[in-house]
């Protein structure tokens, strides 16, 4: 049995149409400038109302923008149709080589509980606006441009296997194309046929995690599509960075930040540099100009999952210090692309009053916790190489 399936009917990029996902950006500004810069780039029909002409409209306002948008890229020629493939998947550059298959997976599979059965784990809290937003768009579309990257737990040694034997078989790639920090992403289109056979069964025939893409999965069980366009990859292809936090506001400053976590029960030393911590137990913190190290106080009752820096992070430094949520709009959750020197400097220029460095989850702990049915605090892993949102894209009115 397997619950990876071909696509029905795909459209391959001609290059120029890749993008980050719309989630891996601190700032939406920086949206419109690669727009601006490359109106081919799916991330003008991913986040139509940060395109240039939309500014100042919301997101169910530009929909109809960004299905005209598709449709035109399609027709002009930015996509290729191919009908009953799976696609392969390398991603080389800065020090990583990963690989992967794109194909669609069952949704009635996904699973949020010990107690409800499926082959997808997904165990991390999400933010429901944003499954909202994907939902709507894509039912405006009719497509799906990005994604959800997902682990192979059970045969991932069998599948990295032969997607590099079949990768190092395939020739020339129907798609390169090449992301901000240098990687080359590269996709073969493998059509009906043995190969596919054995990628698909390897690839859909144990337990699988979401690594990314939570909103994305939720929304297509929202609304209802039997199956959606994923990525599976395996445990050695990917890696976690860290994941940071920015707060635009101290309600009572830095001494008060300062005071509420010594309350809480936190240690508090300040430190020369703001820096991200290279293990667990200690995060950094960098307010006013100073960077501390703080120790939090794990709660010797919790299950190992609760103590988790990032969990920490969300119960002592941002619930008992701050008296924050952690989906409080103050708090901006900044991936691993952004280096602890862009936070500082986001606190020093006064766009940010507070900047949270967190060691990054491993991927053994990742994959652990999801194993045990376990739930991770929201925006606690950054994996990389992360999948090109439009580089491969499904046609929801063709699944079945």
């Amino acid at each position: 049995m397997t619950i990876a399936h071909a696509i029905a009917r795909a459209w391959l990029s001609t290059g120029g149409t890749g993008a980050q996902n719309y989630d891996e950006f601190a700032d939406e500004t920086e949206i419109t400038d690669i727009i601006a810069a490359n109106p081919a780039s799916a991330l003008a029909v991913e986040m139509p109302h940060r395109a240039p002409e939309n500014l100042g409209r919301s997101f169910a306002e530009t929909l109809p923008s960004a299905r005209a948008r598709l449709d035109a890229a399609q027709a002009d020629g930015h996509y290729r149709p191919h009908e009953r493939i799976v696609a392969l998947y390398r991603i080389s550059g800065a020090g990583q080589v990963g690989y992967g298959l794109w194909t669609m997976i069952d949704t009635d599979q996904i699973s949020t509980s010990a107690e409800e059965p499926g082959l997808v784990i997904r165990n991390e809290d999400v933010f429901l606006e944003k499954v909202r937003e994907r939902v709507a768009l894509a039912q405006a579309v009719g497509r799906l441009l990005s994604p959800v990257l997902l682990l192979q737990t059970a045969l991932g040694d069998r599948l990295q296997d032969a997607l590099v034997r079949t990768v190092l078989a395939a020739g020339a790639p129907d798609v390169t194309d090449t992301d901000q920090a240098g990687r080359t992403h590269e996709v073969w289109a493998v059509p009906a046929g043995p190969t596919q056979d054995e990628l698909l069964a390897l690839a859909g025939g144990g337990e699988l995690v979401v690594a990314d893409g939570n909103h994305r999965s939720l929304a297509a069980q929202t609304a209802g599509y039997p199956r959606f366009l994923a990525v599976v990859t395996t445990p050695q292809s990917v890696a976690i960075q860290p994941y940071n936090r920015l707060v635009s506001e101290l309600p009572d400053g830095v001494d008060g930040l300062l005071a509420g976590l010594r309350a809480a029960g936190a240690t508090v030393t300040s430190v020369d540099a703001a820096d991200v911590p290279t293990g667990r137990g200690t995060v950094i913190a960098y307010a006013g100009g100073q960077a501390y190290a703080i120790t939090l106080p794990p709660d010797p009752t919790a299950r190992p999952v609760d103590n988790l820096d990032h969990a920490l992070v969300e119960r002592v430094l941002l619930r008992d210090a701050l008296g924050l949520d952690p989906g409080d709009k103050r708090i901006t959750y900044v991936g691993g692309d952004y280096p602890a020197s862009w936070l500082a400097g986001e606190v020093d220029a006064g766009r940010a009053e507070l900047a949270v460095l967190v060691a990054p989850v491993t991927v053994e702990d990742f994959v652990a916790v999801n194993l045990g049915r376990q739930k991770l605090p929201r925006k606690s892993t950054w994996f990389t190489p992360k999948a090109r949102a439009g580089l491969v894209v499904a046609d929801l009115s063709a699944q079945g």
